[in-house]
């Protein structure tokens, strides 16, 4: 094997396509938020947040698959009474997410989370409280999220607009921040969330022209897990190429965990966050002489518990294969029963189709070793070859 194998793609300083929008810089725990630090990902517990158990084993789900900060609803006062434990035994920052009563806002400052998503839409009287919120926040040094959502936007707004437009939502949110501010209290993110990807993107684009608070991305009930992915997946890109966006939740109608490996994907596809394991693999045409959708489909599998930085060329024919697979740090060009496999640009050897994808494996655990990554918990990868 040639050496020094170098591992990711691109080597050097990954680009990005545009620069961050400087914001104000607050922390949630020990997570930073604002344009002086990396892109959070969030998600949302789906367990009734007074079964502690259950949600604390949800949170270290989460943790395990990447979140950064997790947000747990707080809709009783046994999810309150639960908020306690849950904030001091969370393995990552716990944020009270508020709705229609302002009691639960004291409940969880209190608590000890590390900050409250309060939603002005639904909390009643929610305008006449505001000095006490900042008060309470500010003594116990944790930022607020003014959460405006689409679908639950402020009476007075909707008869304004007639509708929750980008100028509604962006108004909502101004309005709501500026009474904090008259109070001396500035550690505030905003959202600005709609299920429409394109009044989304519209309505974050006005308020980082007209604000310097970090901004929290997402479309909010983007639907099941396919769809879901493709709308905020659009949303997120359209925003984050233009540097908008400081910490992004995916909503899924589906399993939390799978909010955070589309969030994690988007932000690796972008340059922002360090990329992990990265297959290309061709989209299969009358070219191709090897099954590459079961192919490309063992490999990920194959790989699936290596935790390094990896790009991964799965090629199916001779037009593009020799060239990706080069390019790649491991890869196989396949055609005629047969796949060359390279190594950082090089031929390293010629294997039979049935033995690519255990070929593939042995030299990403190889990979590992040269590179001191044997020891790492998750870096081993086995073979689940199912031809």
């Amino acid at each position: 094997m040639p050496t020094p194998i170098g591992l990711g793609m691109p080597e050097g300083p990954a680009p990005t396509l545009a620069p961050r929008r400087k914001t104000r810089q607050l922390f949630v725990g020990d997570v930073g938020v604002g344009s002086d630090h990396p892109i959070s990902v969030q998600s949302m517990t789906t367990t009734k947040t007074h079964d502690i158990n259950s949600t604390l084993q949800q949170i270290a789900q989460l943790t395990t698959a990447g979140c950064d900060i997790v947000r747990v609803a707080v809709p009783k006062t046994v999810d309150a009474e639960a908020l306690p434990i849950i904030a001091k035994k969370s393995p990552i920052p716990v944020i009270a997410d508020i709705h229609f009563q302002p009691k639960y806002i004291f409940a969880a400052i209190d608590a000890g989370c590390a900050a409250v998503r309060v939603n002005p839409g639904n909390i009643r009287e929610f305008d006449g409280r505001v000095k006490e919120v900042a008060k309470a926040a500010g003594d116990a040094g944790i930022p607020i999220r003014i959460g405006v959502n689409g679908g639950s936007l402020d009476k007075r707004l909707l008869e304004k607009y007639g509708k929750a437009t980008p100028e509604a939502l962006v108004e909502s949110a101004i309005w709501e921040a500026g009474l904090f501010e008259e109070y001396g209290f500035g550690d505030i993110a905003i959202s600005v969330k709609h299920s429409d990807p394109v009044l989304m993107v519209e309505a974050y684009r006005q308020l980082a022209a007209k604000t310097d608070y970090p901004l929290h991305l997402g479309v909010t009930e983007a639907g099941p897990k396919f769809m879901g992915t493709i709308k905020s997946s659009v949303a997120f890109g359209a925003l984050l190429s233009q540097g908008i966006g400081d910490t992004i939740r995916v909503s899924l109608s589906a399993d939390p965990v799978e909010e955070i490996k589309v969030g994690d994907q988007i932000l690796q596809a972008l340059n922002l966050r360090e990329r992990g394991l990265e297959i290309v693999s061709c989209p299969s045409c009358g070219r191709a002489q090897v099954d590459v959708y079961t192919l490309a489909e063992e490999v990920t599998a194959g790989l699936d518990g290596l935790e390094f930085p990896l790009r991964v060329a799965v090629m199916g024919c001779v037009v593009n294969g020799p060239g990706e697979a080069r390019d790649a740090d491991l890869g196989v060009a396949s055609g005629n029963g047969k796949g060359q496999i390279f190594v950082k640009g090089e031929v390293v050897e010629t294997v039979p189709e049935s033995k690519i994808v255990e070929t593939l494996i042995d030299y990403a655990n190889r990979i590992a070793e040269e590179e001191g990554l044997e020891a790492k918990e998750g870096t081993k990868a086995e073979v689940k070859v199912t031809h």
